[in-house]
């Protein structure tokens, strides 16, 4: 029998039984002696689980970071591009309300004349081959539109279409230098010829040597015959200055267009006009500014001391 054989080995399994039944005798009744073996284990652990701590804490922090940085680089790309996307929102509900303000301003005018209008987004702005202040709108020949109609913004004369394609057309703006449009002056029947300038401003030239305007009479669309190209009494500037020279034959001025024509975004083409001329109905309501007059102050030479002392 090698080693003590089976006698032994049942000899220690029924030590191991007594002794575990003594060890859960005693914890039932209160003598912690694990709870001693439990301590004494983890206070030989703690020193190693501290440097443990101390090593791996940093990596976690570490691991932690760039995890979060990871999500919040996501979350500030995502407010950038929602950033992006409201701003483009705001431009065009800017450029929307625009829009509508200057259709209503159209439609009030066309309605207190009695044209007969039909509305047009500006879609490009700039010269053309034969002209340089010209636009092109959104709309041509499939809507009824065709040359040397006339062409109304918010505030009065546009322009003049030139050229139509089916589904856009050209419009020569007032102010290009090729403009010009038979006007009179709101009030009286004094007739005279506008040009433009390629600015803001025209110039009048009156065809009656013994008419005589001042600052800041209105002048009107005086009309075409067949109210081709232009359809009378549509608001088209004010004059701003007087610009005789002598020896001119009849008198000129500078005038300013009610248009702004670097904001146009909707215009109107003017379709048909009402069997009575409209008259003095569009005459703006709002006043002509008026210009703030020089004032000349002659000063008197003091005397210096030295040219008293001469004397």
């Amino acid at each position: 029998m090698r080693n003590g054989g089976p006698g032994r080995t049942r000899l220690l399994l029924i030590i191991l039984i007594v002794t575990s039944l003594f060890l859960i005798t005693l914890n039932l009744r209160g003598i912690s002696v694990l709870d001693g073996a439990r301590s004494g284990t983890q206070s030989a652990l703690s020193p190693f689980q501290r440097a443990g701590n101390v090593v791996l804490t940093p990596l976690k922090n570490f691991l932690s970071d760039v995890t979060h940085l990871g999500r919040t680089r996501n979350q500030l790309e995502k407010l950038r591009a929602d950033n992006a996307k409201l701003k483009m929102q705001l431009l065009h509900r800017k450029n929307a309300d625009a829009q509508l303000k200057q259709l209503k301003s159209i439609l009030d005018l066309a309605g207190t004349a009695g044209y007969k209008i039909i509305n047009a987004r500006v879609i490009s702005q700039g010269a053309s081959q034969t002209y340089s202040q010209t636009v092109t709108i959104d709309i041509g020949a499939n809507a009824g539109i065709r040359p040397d109609m006339t062409v109304i913004s918010q505030d009065g004369i546009a322009g003049v279409v030139k050229t139509v394609h089916s589904n856009t057309a050209l419009v020569m703006l007032a102010n290009d230098p090729a403009f010009k449009i038979g006007v009179r002056v709101a009030g009286t029947q004094q007739i005279g010829i506008l040009s433009g300038r390629g600015s803001h401003s025209g110039t009048l030239q009156l065809l009656d040597n013994q008419t005589i305007v001042k600052v800041g009479d209105i002048l009107l669309a005086r009309g075409s015959i067949a109210n081709r190209p232009f359809v009378p009494g549509v608001p088209v500037g004010y004059v701003t200055a007087l610009d005789n020279t002598a020896g001119d034959i009849a008198q000129s001025a500078t005038v300013r267009f009610y248009t702004n024509f670097g904001t146009l975004g909707v215009v109107a083409i003017v379709l048909g006009t009402p069997l009575s001329n409209p008259g003095d109905a569009l005459v703006p309501i709002k006043p002509v500014p008026t210009p703030t007059p020089t004032v000349t102050v002659y000063v008197t030479p003091t005397p210096s001391p030295s040219a008293t002392a001469t004397k």
